[in-house]
This record gives structure tokens, C-alpha cells and sequence, in this order.
């Protein structure tokens, strides 16, 4: 058993892997039908995905390629791939590919680099929440089918970076894996055939995490039942649908920006879920400065006191948190906050020190006694 160390990521969760000694039958496959793969990934969806393909009989080698290592912090901490700790602590080898801007020069490692003739069929390039797109001088080094990429969405829904975010933000009540050809760029982004596809429900709750964990699971799963089927003769891949197209790209500030006049407060805790491990949720101060939520919540019974406005909120002292009038008259309910510029504070501390600035002004409303007012505050708020 293997925790990945949370030390190395600034966002991600710790993934536990399971060692297993390799599944072997009686029908399995001999040292020449094995393939050589070259397997390229960098985070945890990868490292799920590789385990599936490391417990499996259907190598004979696999070689790693992941990002470099990176300081990040401004400067103050290293990040290190997570499936370069985990490769190195399976034993396998692990390569690291250049910045972006030389990538597309990157030279393949051996044994997968003869130009003589054509591409074995034992050599299969694989591809798992890569982040980058290979240039077609790396895929014809490899068979046409022995190009493939697992991608956690139910193709042709959610071609792009961020599949798994997406379906989460949108509600999706499905979702899946593929294992697909890659294509070269010319030819469309993850839009190549189908070789096979996984299904799964999803929670109304799911997090990121959880769903990428599960999907990864499958994925690798599904990655080594194509292996097989393609040693044995059986694999077949299908073109995609070209109706029902959507994109996934990657997540950006304007997705993290919260609009509360048309944001429910169940909207803005789902996009929480989605995206909050990589990109906080933000609005905009008076100051123009920005203001992030942290574990946001949907509060069902709000006090008799909570704004009634969208954009305006109070400071609920029962519950320790800011209550944020949203869309269609629900309630967010946020107890930690983050103001440009400043740490991470409960609360009552922010609350505190921005009626003191003036970015909070109360109101004049008729309260029922003095306990009101001092335990429900109605002001303007950032909307």
C-alpha cells in the first residue's frame, strides 16, 4: 500500500494505491504476445489508471513520460509529478518531457524509436490525463491501433481538458470512461474511434476527487480488457457519434467567478465540487479586490433576518458563517473566507474587520430587540 504524498501537490488529495502481485491464468499470455508500452500521464487520474495496467499480465514493459518537476509557491516548493513518485516506487522507468515550447523536439525513449521500418505491433503508446497533445512525428513511431488514450467522459460528450469537471458543474447524472485512437491534431481532439466504454451513475453529491478516483479505476480496467482483446484478435473499435458533441476546456477564473443574482446556492456549491481543488471561488469587493469562498454550503433554513436580495448577505452567528442571498431565494452559507491579499480567516474575523474598512454597511431595519441586532447584521454586500 502506497499514499501518494500531499505534501508534493498543493491541491490534490492523497491517493492510497494498492499493491498486488501481477494477475496471471492459465490463459495468459506468453512473454512474446506482452506488449511495450510507453505510458504517458502526470497526475492521480494516471497513477489509477497505471495501477490497473501494473497489476496486469498483458506487459512485458512499461516505460513512463511525465512533466518535469516545478517550483511553484513563487519559488518556495517543488511539485513533483505524481505518477514520477509513483513509477519510481513500482520500479518502473520514468522519463521526463521538456516545457511545453519543446515538447513537439522530445525524443522518444528506446525501445520505441526504430524508423526503419514499420511500427511494431507489440509497441502501444498510451496516453492518461497527459495534458499535452503529441505531435504526429511521436504517434507514427506506433501502429495506428496501438495509439490510445483513456479519456473519463461517455465520447463525443466532453472532448477536452477537463471532462470530469465539466459533467460535475452541468449535473450530469451518467458519465464514463473510453479508451480511444488518438488522432493527429489535424484530425480532431478526442475525437478518434472507440475502442471500448465504460458506464457509470453519478452521486448528486460527487466531488472531483471522488469521481475522478472512480473513473480512473475503470478506466484502467477497461484499458487492460483492450489489451486483450487486441492480443487476442477480438478488439474492434467503433467511430464516434457526430451528433451530441460537447466540449470541456480547461477551467478558467471566469469559472470560478460568482454571480449570485443568477447562481442558486446549489449551483455555486456543485461548481464548488467541480472545480474548488484547483480554482477557488471568487467575487469582486467594492475595492475591486477579490474575495474567495471556501467550503461553501447550501443552508436550508435560514434566519428570519437573512437578506432577501441576491448579492446581499449577514453574518449568522449560530452558524459561525456569512449567509449569501443567492438566485431563486436560496441561502449559501460560507464560514471561511480569503480577501485579496491577505490569509485564509473564519468568518466573523473577515466580518469584523470589513465592516471596520466600510466594505459591509448596515442597514437601518426594525429589529424585535437589541439580541437581533447583534446577532443578525444586514448590509450591503459584494453583488
Amino acid at each position: 500500500m502506497y499514499w501518494l504524498p500531499k505534501c508534493r501537490q498543493k491541491h490534490l488529495p492523497r491517493v492510497k494505491f494498492n499493491f498486488h502481485s501481477r494477475r496471471t491464468t492459465s490463459s495468459s499470455p506468453t512473454w512474446n504476445d506482452q506488449f511495450k508500452i510507453l505510458f504517458l500521464g502526470r497526475d492521480e487520474f494516471s497513477c489509477l489508471v497505471l495501477q490497473e495496467l501494473h497489476r496486469s499480465d498483458v506487459w512485458q514493459e512499461i516505460h513512463l513520460a511525465t512533466n518535469p518537476d516545478e517550483k511553484v509557491d513563487r519559488g518556495s516548493r517543488l511539485s513533483v509529478s505524481p505518477l514520477k513518485i509513483f513509477g519510481h516506487s513500482i520500479g518502473l522507468p520514468v522519463y521526463t518531457i521538456p516545457p511545453k515550447s519543446e515538447f513537439k523536439n522530445w525524443a522518444i525513449p528506446p525501445p520505441f524509436t526504430n524508423v526503419d521500418g514499420p511500427p511494431s505491433p507489440q509497441h502501444v503508446i498510451i496516453t492518461a490525463s497527459f495534458g499535452r497533445i503529441l505531435p504526429f512525428r511521436m504517434l507514427k513511431l506506433f501502429a495506428p491501433e496501438r495509439r490510445l488514450n483513456v479519456h473519463p467522459s461517455l465520447l463525443p460528450a466532453y472532448r477536452g481538458a477537463a471532462p470530469i469537471q465539466h459533467a460535475i458543474m452541468n449535473a450530469e447524472r451518467e458519465t464514463g470512461v473510453c479508451v480511444t485512437k488518438m488522432l493527429k491534431r489535424s484530425e480532431g481532439i478526442d475525437a478518434g474511434p472507440i475502442w471500448g466504454t465504460r458506464t457509470m451513475s453519478m452521486l448528486e453529491d460527487i466531488s472531483f476527487a471522488d469521481l475522478r478516483d472512480k473513473l480512473a479505476v475503470e478506466g484502467g480496467q477497461l484499458l487492460v480488457s483492450v489489451l486483450r482483446d487486441m492480443m487476442t484478435g477480438k478488439a474492434v473499435s467503433k467511430p464516434q457519434s457526430q451528433t451530441n458533441i460537447s466540449y470541456a476546456p480547461t477551467i478558467s477564473f471566469k469559472d470560478a467567478t460568482l454571480d449570485f443574482t443568477i447562481m442558486t446556492a446549489a449551483a455555486i456549491v456543485q461548481t464548488y465540487r467541480a472545480i474548488g481543488h484547483q480554482r477557488p471561488l471568487t467575487v469582486y469587493l467594492p475595492t475591486i479586490k477579490t474575495l474567495q469562498m471556501h467550503s461553501p454550503s447550501v443552508h436550508t433554513s435560514p434566519p428570519p433576518y437573512t437578506p432577501s436580495v441576491p448579492g446581499r448577505a449577514c453574518y449568522s452567528k449560530p452558524d459561525k458563517a456569512i449567509l449569501i442571498r443567492c438566485a431563486d431565494n436560496s441561502v449559501l452559507s460560507v464560514r471561511k473566507v480569503k480577501q485579496e491579499g491577505r490569509a485564509l480567516l473564519d468568518a466573523r474575523e473577515w466580518w469584523s474587520g470589513a465592516k471596520s474598512f466600510g466594505l459591509v454597511v448596515d442597514n437601518e431595519i426594525n429589529f424585535d430587540s437589541q439580541d437581533d441586532v447583534d446577532q443578525w447584521l444586514q448590509p450591503e454586500f459584494i453583488g
